[in-house]
């Protein structure tokens, strides 16, 4: 469904992305994960249209959207929640919807009626009318979800939605996250909760310094020595091993 080919971004003297290339299957549930300021958001800015790449290209559904608008992506059927979500603060629960809902819909009635449907899919239904602004951190993570799933997406980014939610919270999206697949959308997402990442994910890529150094299932990515590196540090994985097989080093 997408492919990834090549795709690099600098900006001024800084590579942020350096020749990734991946796939994401249709009807599966991909994880990007690496350390904080590995260039994750930066490929889902460019996917979605937000930047542009300098070099590489991105396919979807077999063809280039390399140099479209965001808004020309989102109506090919490629959403993307935000890290830092911003509701419109004077609108409702059900009014924040209804604006990706308008997206296929022109008409109010129809964009709101969808927005109540997708309010029940992610659990906001019994907050259709309350003021975005008095939501929770987890109301907002799922209004952020739901005004992405109201442009009636084929591929849905989610970038860091479980981020900020204790324990019970992130057990409550998990399923919901599940359901949208179940329902015929293929999810690529950015998520530093590894125990989501376990339960969700079919294929993990794992990105550090812009560059992919490992690909596979969430288990097969847990024990690589270069993930291990990565995110805790030179010389963990031999520390690691070393307690796991009780031999110790001075």
């Amino acid at each position: 469904m997408l492919e990834i080919v090549q795709l690099s971004k600098r900006f001024g003297g800084l590579v942020v992305t350096n020749d990734v290339s991946f796939t994401v299957q249709s009807g599966s549930i991909s994880a990007l994960i690496g350390p904080n300021g590995a260039g994750k958001t930066t490929i889902f800015a460019q996917i979605s249209g937000f930047h542009q790449p300098d070099g590489g290209d991105i396919r979807f559904e077999g063809q280039s959207i390399i140099g479209l608008t965001p808004e020309r992506i989102c109506l090919r059927g490629i959403a993307r929640t935000f890290q830092i979500v911003q509701p419109f603060a004077g609108l409702n629960v059900r009014e924040n919807i209804a604006v990706g809902a308008h997206l296929h819909r022109a008409g109010r009635r129809a964009a709101l009626e969808h927005a109540e449907s997708i309010a029940h899919r992610v659990g906001l239904g019994a907050q259709l009318d309350k003021p975005a602004a008095a939501l929770t951190v987890a109301g907002r993570k799922r209004l952020e979800l739901a005004k992405a799933l109201s442009t009636d997406p084929k591929l849905l980014l989610l970038d860091e939605v479980m981020a900020g939610l204790n324990p019970a919270e992130i057990d409550e999206i998990i399923p919901i996250i599940r359901g949208i697949r179940q329902s015929g959308v293929t999810i690529l997402l950015i998520e530093h909760v590894m125990r989501a990442v376990m339960n969700l994910s079919d294929h993990t890529w794992v990105l550090n310094n812009g560059r992919l150094i490992a690909s596979g299932t969430p288990a097969q990515i847990a024990t690589d020595p270069q993930v291990i590196e990565a995110y805790l540090g030179h010389g963990a994985a031999a520390r690691m091993q070393a307690q796991r097989t009780g031999v110790h080093h001075a």
